[in-house]
């Protein structure tokens, strides 16, 4: 029986990922030496969503050539790695379209704002894990009304191994004191759900237009584990739940 359900941030109850990669977007094609369109940037930063910042950065400052015109504002900011400098920039530009609440609560996903909500109220454990810092996390816990529906937050301050390292899963089910195999994970990008198996939790994934692609080419989970659409979530779910009972029934009857 399913008795903890651990929910991750970005991506899953609210697309920051798709505001993120504006964030980005305007970042490179102000920075690139080449003519580039935020569409280009876009569809480079879906072969990187879910992976830390570090390797974003290095992999965008690579991908369109920006070491040179990134050194050319060391002196704006305070870091002094090529990748912290451009990850600094890329945040002035997240933080201007996040600062109004109202664009956070119009890019929530309500499929899994509303699973959350249901799994809360029939009296399940729930914990969030989220690359988002702690204050980012809380911001948008605030403003989305979501703070009092975990039981356990755990952020990327929280951890020195981000995922895919199962890290902060296993930080989550100490603090749930609940077995993995009796948690559900809901995640959206390959890197949550490399994280979640390797902790040993069940996981679905709700995919994403950003994640969506790797999530089918990296075979992680089956096809029937991974949501494409949000009118097909509560039926996965139940076809999970009944298959998961049925398991560990036949597990214990062999005992």
């Amino acid at each position: 029986m399913i008795q903890a359900w651990i929910f991750d941030l970005d991506g899953t109850l609210v697309q920051t990922e798709r505001l993120k990669a504006h964030s980005y977007a305007k970042a490179v094609t102000g920075l690139c030496p080449h003519e580039v369109s935020e569409e280009q940037v876009i569809d480079a930063f879906k072969q990187v969503v879910g992976k830390s910042r570090k390797e974003v950065a290095a992999y965008l400052i690579s991908r369109f050539d920006l070491a040179d015109s990134i050194k050319n504002l060391s002196g704006e900011f305070s870091a002094q790695n090529t990748w912290q400098i451009f990850v600094q920039l890329r945040l002035r530009h997240y933080e201007e379209l996040t600062r109004d609440p109202e664009v956070l609560r119009a890019n929530q996903w309500p499929h899994n704002v509303d699973l959350l909500n249901e799994a809360h109220n029939a009296g399940c454990k729930t914990a969030l894990v989220t690359m988002s810092t702690c204050e980012q996390a809380n911001r948008v816990l605030d403003v989305l009304s979501l703070n009092d529906r975990f039981d356990f937050v755990a952020t990327r301050d929280d951890v020195e191994h981000g995922k895919p390292d199962p890290e902060i899963y296993n930080l989550a089910l100490e603090a749930l004191s609940v077995p993995a195999r009796e948690c559900l994970a809901i995640e959206d990008s390959p890197s949550g759900v490399r994280a979640s198996l390797a902790a040993g939790v069940n996981v679905i994934a709700v995919a994403t237009p950003f994640t969506r692609d790797l999530l089918y080419k990296e075979k992680l989970l089956p096809d029937e584990l991974i949501v494409d659409d949000p009118d097909t979530l509560s039926g996965t779910i139940r076809r999970f739940m009944e298959q998961h009972q049925l398991k560990h029934q036949v597990g214990d009857e062999a005992l």
